[in-house]
């Protein structure tokens, strides 16, 4: 039917003396409590390396940064039983009767608004999953919204997707042009400890005389982990040229904000 256990993105962070740590996000991620709410708020912030392009059967998906009151259109399907408990790919165990869904690019917990265009219902849904790989599909919902928007027996239904804000936070006018982020930059490392984070921007303070270096911290499983980006990039597409070009192993687009 689909994939759920997705193996997203292997990072590779330095602690002390360039000792290198694989983390996997479908293993080693939070897992959100049972919760009565029909829409989760509290994103994970361990997940935000979400952006990393991932391969699945053979192709490869490169998530993309959107804006608030963007619109897509195709087909939603939805998952349920088989699946219930089991790791979504941001590392949440999935709840069948919370609203949430499976998008293939989207950012994970993008909030958006699911309108099936046979009966113009709609649903409101966290994106906390990859999914569904099946040619003309853009969403898989989880079975509480799916039968929300009353496809719970007919399996799939034509949508519309309209992207209403982003982690856990709804836009207040949903207009058109609420930029999910600012500014985009490359992440070129990750540090258990500040001094080495500090040591490696140092390193790379400057990259073609055009990026500069930035160090961000972040909770990572309840302890900080400093990530080391480059900025500068005027776009996304100029980001991902400059990672193709082997700068940096293990490089990815993340977000400035």
């Amino acid at each position: 039917m689909r994939v759920v256990l997705l193996a997203l993105a292997a990072l590779l962070f330095f602690a002390g003396c360039a000792k290198k740590y694989e983390v996997r996000y479908n293993k080693d991620g939070r897992e959100q409590s049972s919760s009565s709410s029909k829409l989760p708020t509290k994103p994970s912030s361990s997940f935000a390396y979400n952006m990393k392009p991932y391969d699945v059967f053979g192709k490869t998906y490169y998530p993309s940064f959107v804006s608030i009151g963007e619109e897509f259109s195709g087909i939603a399907s939805w998952y349920g039983p088989d699946f219930h408990g089991k790791k979504t790919a941001n590392g949440e165990n999935y709840d069948m009767h919370a609203d949430t869904a499976a998008h293939k690019t989207l950012p994970m917990n993008t909030i958006a608004r699911v309108t099936n265009l046979n009966n113009n219902k709609s649903v409101v849904v966290r994106i906390n999953d990859r999914g569904p790989f099946v040619d003309g599909r853009i969403i898989d919902l989880s079975y509480s919204a799916g039968k929300s928007v009353g496809i719970e027996t007919t399996g799939t239904a034509p949508v519309k997707l309209t992207v209403l804000g982003f982690d856990g936070k709804i836009s207040k006018t949903g207009d058109k042009g609420g930029k999910f982020v600012s500014a985009i930059a490359v992440q070129i490392g990750a540090f258990r400890n500040k001094s080495g984070a500090d040591e490696w921007a140092a390193k790379y303070a400057s990259v073609n005389g055009i990026y500069k270096s930035t160090v961000k911290s972040y909770d990572f499983l309840g302890s900080p982990m400093y990530r080391v980006m480059l900025a500068g990039f005027r776009s996304e597409a100029e980001a991902r040229d400059f990672i193709k070009d082997g700068h940096f192993a293990g490089s990815f687009v993340v977000s400035l904000d």
